[in-house]
């Protein structure tokens, strides 16, 4: 008896909705995370992107527990000398509500090129529209 070894042909990615209102940002990552890798998938392995497609709605509504939304700053590098910027969470939050969701799913997939394809099926928008209606997305509910 063989082992069966998927191959890209043999994927079939779904789509799927989250809603990110009312939700704890680190809950609602994790699961977007495990959904983008593939591990829900019964043929998952390693080295391979069986994952499936998530859109995430209602990126300003997401929130935060204890004072961690007015203690988190979100820091980045230029590359420049003395290029050290950071931005509080509340700012970013008002500003860009589709970076705190995009770096928090991201953060929690691989650091490799495996990684980074895994990371291109995720879609964040602020609002509850988004333009894949087309692929039928299926909802998501997180408890």
């Amino acid at each position: 008896m063989s082992t069966f070894v998927p191959s890209g042909k043999d994927i079939a990615r779904k789509w799927y909705v989250i809603d990110a209102s009312g939700q704890t940002l680190g809950r609602l990552a994790t699961k977007a995370a495990s959904v983008l890798s593939g591990k829900l998938n019964p043929q998952y392995v390693p080295y391979l992107d069986l994952g499936d497609h998530v859109i995430v709605i209602n990126a300003e509504k997401v929130r935060l527990t204890g004072l961690k939304d007015q203690k988190k700053v979100y820091r980045r590098y230029t590359g420049y000398l003395g290029g050290l910027r950071e931005e509080s969470f509340t700012r970013l939050i008002a500003r860009k509500p589709e970076k705190v969701l995009e770096e928090a799913i991201k953060g929690m997939l691989p650091k490799t090129k495996l990684g980074r394809s895994m990371g291109s099926k995720l879609k964040v928008y602020r609002g509850d529209k988004h333009p894949h209606q087309a692929q039928q997305p299926v909802e998501m509910k997180i408890a």
